[in-house]
């Protein structure tokens, strides 16, 4: 299986599926000297981790990180960092029921005709388990990019949306409620929901909404490395992704051009920024903004029809422990595949010029 690895001089490897002994990865390429809290890892793995709150996956992970090369007396010594998180709460017999036949929807039936054998266990590889690894590999990023503010947080669930722009958002609150919405009314509205679809044994989807701020100009490598094209690439790379738009996005289409265009203040800011902080493919030094569509989790705790590995329609009944909504647990990841393109960019700014 290839394509486990992302970016270019900054550059994660992971490892792992959901039900083996663990997972981890290898970070190729980050300086030397760099103080790492090793504290606000775990921090950030705990955000992600199941078990968090009564509108997530139950199984109980401690998830916690083990760094095993690459640091030394709290620095990085710019060698491979290479780290691991064990799988304590693996319940393998809740997906017997799957072992020959295909949820509707999932990675399952693609990975049984892509490699003629699959892990079954939880979805194997194809589980967004994996994204623990993008976590640490994420938070070691955001500590390189010291200047620079990443904040994700839920901004949809289902048809319910936050009608409000970032700058009215309080990002302080993100972490005030299980659903991760800095608006405390549409939070409670949010999480009464999820528990209401979970109860229905259904899932529903959401969108994440991203802010990155203090971005210095000149991130972004075109032609085809575009900064947005990367940023893009990341966020459709996390699983149960389905959409990207930064800036104006779709509705920008609406606009004429002489609405649309982000006229220049004199220091070179601009007086709006539907460009959403990227222009040509490079950091214009504005706050990247942007969304990321998550569908409704594949598994459902319901009788579904479906087919097996003779192609024969079967009736069978979901099981294990799945989120019914995934959007308040991918906050971090979004955050963390935001950090390490921008670490790397950050990287690759610095072979620009003299």
């Amino acid at each position: 299986m290839a394509g486990n690895s992302f970016g270019q001089l900054f550059r994660i490897t992971t490892f792992g599926e959901s039900h083996g002994k663990a997972l981890g990865g290898i970070i190729d390429g980050c300086p030397a000297g760099i103080s790492l809290d090793l504290e606000q890892i775990q921090l950030e793995l705990n955000r992600r981790k199941p078990g968090q709150s009564a509108i997530v996956t139950q199984r109980k992970e401690p998830d916690t990180v083990e760094i095993y090369s690459g640091v030394f007396e709290g620095k990085t010594t710019g060698t491979p960092i290479g780290f691991a998180i064990h799988n304590t709460n693996q319940k393998s017999k809740d997906y017997s029921h799957i072992k020959d036949s295909y949820r509707p929807s999932h990675a399952d039936y693609v990975y049984d005709k892509k490699y003629g054998f699959r892990d079954y266990r939880g979805g194997g590889r194809s589980s967004a388990r994996e994204t623990a690894s993008r976590v640490v590999a994420g938070s070691i990023a955001k500590q390189f990019l010291t200047d620079v503010k990443i904040n994700a947080f839920v901004s949809q669930v289902g048809e319910m949306k936050l009608d409000k722009s970032y700058q009215e958002l309080d990002f302080s609150k993100i972490e005030s409620n299980a659903v991760r919405c800095p608006d405390t009314e549409m939070a409670q509205k949010m999480e009464e929901y999820i528990k209401s679809i979970k109860k229905e044994g259904d899932t529903i989807g959401g969108v994440i909404t991203c802010v990155i701020q203090n971005v210095p100009i000149g991130l972004g490598e075109p032609v085809f490395d575009k900064l947005h094209a990367r940023l893009g690439e990341a966020m459709l790379s996390i699983n149960a992704v389905k959409g990207f738009e930064y800036g104006s996005g779709f509705a920008g289409v609406a606009m004429k051009g002489s609405e649309h265009n982000d006229a220049f203040n004199t220091d070179g800011t601009t007086k709006t920024n539907r460009s959403g902080g990227v222009q040509g493919g490079i950091s214009n030094g504005m706050d990247i903004y942007f969304s990321v569509a998550f569908k409704p989790v594949a598994t459902v705790l319901q009788s579904y029809e479906t087919i097996n590995k003779e192609g024969e329609k079967i009736t069978t009944q979901g099981k294990g422990r799945h989120d019914p909504c995934v959007v308040p647990r991918a906050v971090p990841i979004v955050e963390a595949m935001a950090a390490l393109v921008l670490a790397d960019y950050s990287l690759l700014a610095r072979t620009n010029k003299i």
